[in-house]
């Protein structure tokens, strides 16, 4: 499965603006299935990302640009954002 994230404000500043993943059942680790798995995986892969991905922060997600929760499943091509709940223009 393909995804995209993205990151904006303040986690785009430490992570870039995002990154395509594939997320490969071949892998021998559990693939997330929902945004919040998603979260729980991506904060693993760093510290950099931990620190971003802070759950102390308050982050939003969105699911094909639309705020969603994190029991939002995963499916492929979909675009997942982090941006936190206070943004700028």
């Amino acid at each position: 499965m393909r995804i995209s994230v993205r990151y904006f404000a303040s986690v785009r500043e430490k992570l870039g603006a995002g990154e395509s993943l594939v997320l490969d059942a071949a892998l021998d680790e559990p693939l997330p299935c929902t945004v919040g798995e998603l979260h729980s995986w991506l904060v693993k892969r760093s510290p950099l990302h931990a620190d971003a991905l802070d759950e102390s922060k308050g982050l939003r997600t969105a699911f094909n640009q639309t705020l969603c929760s994190d029991d939002q499943a995963l499916s492929d091509g979909a675009e997942i954002a982090f941006f936190p709940p206070v943004t700028g223009g």
